[in-house]
């Protein structure tokens, strides 16, 4: 949760900086600055008592950053080299991500590059702090709702009926809680898409389902497939005015993040993404046919739920009832794992989405 009184105060816009030293403030220890521009303030800087003050990736006059050190403070700089803000303070949206020249050249395909390559110290410690600041980012963004978690293939391709089933989960979904997926293509993108377009009809959203269908891969050109999608957005208006939640990784950047989600808590780390999309899913899960990735979170979630406090124990659905007992038998190792524990209540099998719904929450 971010923090504006008390001990540790975070300051992370620069008129609120003024705001609060023009009202007296001079003991600055506990507080957390982060990205400010703080040139032309060297004076005012002099007179405060900084030891114990962090300055993370703020911009300040020649020496200053030098004599706050000497004077107790912690100054991190921007790390050069990087293309992601080691120190922001909101999530992301698709079309910052996506930026607007081709896909080759956007903030989320170069952040991509990076993520790939030998970072070295700087670099690792780049992805930390990114990964850090997104937690902080994200934490505040979640506060005051409620999240169910829909998880699925990213192989489910645009006009296919697993899409358009999954689009009808996050469009239902949506009206009850806020919808958070792994935020990647496929059925995490179709959730994503119903829930966005919430506000709108049934067919308002087959339309958008058949406007997204025109390109059903972003494979060979994810400039195209973003395209088709943002379209989608546009031409619902209004009626994309839903929130929903991604959480996807550079680890999977071959992958582009789907454009539905309004926030999007973009990682570096997987393993940090995998386990923070659990955690915030505090209205349970609905699993979707998939792979060996669904499967994980099915695990995954499952051992949470195992060791869980009796008041923890979130509501998991595996939907397709020939896919998790033939396709892929994670059922019956699910039901025997849930077996007089507190969770047994709690794990369903359904065969459609609409069952689904009715048994969330």
């Amino acid at each position: 949760m971010r923090h504006t009184r008390g001990r540790v105060v975070e300051v992370d816009d620069v008129d609120d900086f003024d705001r609060r030293v023009a009202a007296g403030a001079r003991d600055l220890a506990g507080w957390r600055c982060r990205g400010l521009d703080l040139s032309g303030r060297a004076d005012v800087l002099s007179s405060c008592h900084v030891a114990g003050a962090m300055f993370l990736g703020c911009v300040l006059d020649a020496g200053v950053a030098a004599d706050l050190e000497s004077r107790g403070a912690l100054v991190f700089p921007t790390l050069p080299d990087v293309p992601v803000d080691t120190y922001r303070t909101s999530l992301y949206t698709a079309r910052e991500l996506f930026g607007a020249a081709g896909y080759a050249e956007s903030p989320d395909a170069r952040a991509y590059a990076w993520a790939e390559s030998d970072l070295g110290h700087d670099g690792l410690l780049a992805a930390t702090l990114h990964d850090h600041a997104i937690d902080g980012a994200l934490a505040g963004w979640v506060g005051g709702r409620s999240l169910v978690g829909v998880m699925g293939g990213h192989a489910v391709r645009r006009g296919s009926a697993a899409y358009a089933d999954a689009a009808r989960l996050g469009w239902l979904l949506g009206r009850r809680f806020t919808v958070a997926t792994g935020g990647g293509p496929g059925a995490m993108e179709a959730a994503n898409l119903g829930a966005r377009l919430v506000a709108t009809s049934e067919h308002g959203l087959r339309e958008a389902l058949t406007t997204v269908a025109a390109v059903p891969h972003y494979d060979p050109d994810v400039g195209a497939w973003a395209a088709a999608g943002f379209r989608a957005l546009d031409d619902a208006g209004a009626g994309a005015g839903g929130e929903t939640l991604g959480i996807p990784t550079w680890h999977y950047g071959h992958e582009p993040p789907n454009v539905f989600a309004s926030a999007i808590a973009k990682y570096v780390r997987n393993a940090v993404r995998e386990a923070v999309l659990l955690e915030v899913c505090d209205a349970g899960i609905v699993f979707l046919p998939g792979a060996a990735g669904t499967v994980q979170e099915v695990f995954q979630d499952a051992c949470e739920n195992y060791y869980a406090d009796p008041t923890s124990v979130a509501t998991m659905v595996l939907v397709g009832r020939d896919h998790w007992t033939e396709h892929l038998p994670v059922w019956p190792l699910l039901r025997a794992l849930a077996r007089d524990r507190e969770m047994e209540d709690r794990v369903h099998l359904v065969d459609g989405v609409d069952e689904a719904v009715e048994l969330v929450g």
